[in-house]
């Protein structure tokens, strides 16, 4: 069933007190506006049915072009858009007047009015006062609702910049992450009395990767195949500790120097991979690494560990919240049964 589109969904706010106290005060305004010349000679009486022929007036326009302003806002609800919404609302207006014009103006003054259009007012001024206070009304309401989402995405972006901070943090905290360094350190204190040519590899990757860290910590998007470049050196240090129970898998390099990605997110995807799946002999986890449709995929099998320490539960988030600051395309997290696959939207420099 359809949900019913209210006007506070439309705009951001309730008119409900802008309805109160405008609609009497623009009704009493037309009354004297429009009737100022034959109230005097009238008496109370006339006075009573021209304020309430004036309500019925002007209430008749309101909710006419207040259901013509959910409309148009739905249909172009963008503020670029404000020109097609205005023409809706000229055209809105004109209709509204003759149909109103005819039905209320017309009649009840012909049925009021012992001599026909004895009391009628002015065409013009009727005219001109109906149009100016559809115009205030309009401007009132796309006023309102304009300074309403300004402040909502002024609060946005504050907030999406003070996750951007935090996500930075976090992901540096998991970068210079005392268990990662002290399992590289075990690792190579392993392999120097083993094979000193393979120390002195591991030592010269494991300071790529931390010199990476530290030069791109500032930075909102780097390009991708300097990504990929740290990644080998950090998927070295991995494979060293896990050997062949990790297996990582390039499908396809990626050559564009256009290409950007927001650095480290690579190495986070695959330290939250191993950090939440079983990496054993019997069971290897195997992560895979290719570009479809615009975008860079990461994929891991499925196999959760029972249980898993010192998790934040916010790492995918936080990546998704910085790739909101650059891009209308949304990060997709998928997971199925056999695997768990990020979508990362692939960022040109250019744009």
């Amino acid at each position: 069933m359809k949900k019913k589109v209210c006007f506070e969904d439309v705009s951001g706010f309730n008119d409900r007190w802008i309805i109160l106290f405008g609609l009497p005060t623009a009704s009493l305004f037309i009354t004297f506006l429009l009737f100022s010349d034959t109230i005097l000679k009238n008496g109370l009486g006339f006075v009573m049915v021209c304020m309430g022929m004036s309500v019925i007036h002007t209430a008749t326009f309101w909710i006419s072009l207040r259901w013509v302003y959910i409309r148009a806002k739905l249909r172009y609800p963008k503020f670029e858009q404000i020109g097609h919404r205005i023409m809706w609302y000229l055209i809105s207006f004109l209709a509204i007047y003759f149909v109103v014009n005819k039905l209320l103006i017309v009649t009840v003054m012909d049925w009021l009015s012992e001599t026909p259009n004895e009391n009628d007012p002015n065409p013009i001024v009727t005219f001109i006062s109906a149009f100016l206070m559809s115009a205030l009304l309009i401007i009132l309401y796309e006023a309102i609702s304009f300074y309403i989402q300004l402040q909502k995405t002024v609060a946005e972006k504050a907030e999406l910049e003070r996750q951007n901070v935090e996500s930075q943090l976090e992901g540096l905290r998991n970068q210079v992450n005392p268990h990662f360094l002290f399992n590289s350190l075990n690792t190579l204190a392993y392999l120097i009395p083993e094979d000193s040519d393979k120390a002195v590899r591991f030592l010269q990757q494991l300071s790529n990767v931390y010199r990476y860290v530290l030069e791109s910590r500032e930075a909102k998007i780097i390009p991708l195949q300097k990504e990929l470049e740290f990644l080998d050196a950090y998927v070295y240090l991995l494979k060293e500790r896990f050997g062949d129970n990790l297996k990582v898998i390039v499908h396809e390099p990626v050559q564009n120097p256009n290409f950007a990605i927001v650095p480290l997110t690579l190495q986070m995807l695959f330290e939250n991979a191993i950090k939440h799946n079983v990496i054993s002999v019997e069971k290897p986890l195997t992560i895979e690494l290719f570009r479809e449709n615009g975008c860079l995929i990461v994929r891991n099998n499925l196999q959760k560990k029972n249980q898993v320490m010192d998790s934040t539960g916010v790492g995918l988030e936080n990546i998704q919240n910085r790739y909101r600051m650059l891009t209308d395309k949304e990060v997709e997290l998928i997971a199925s049964q056999q695997y768990f696959t990020i979508a990362l939207p692939i960022i040109h420099l250019n744009d």
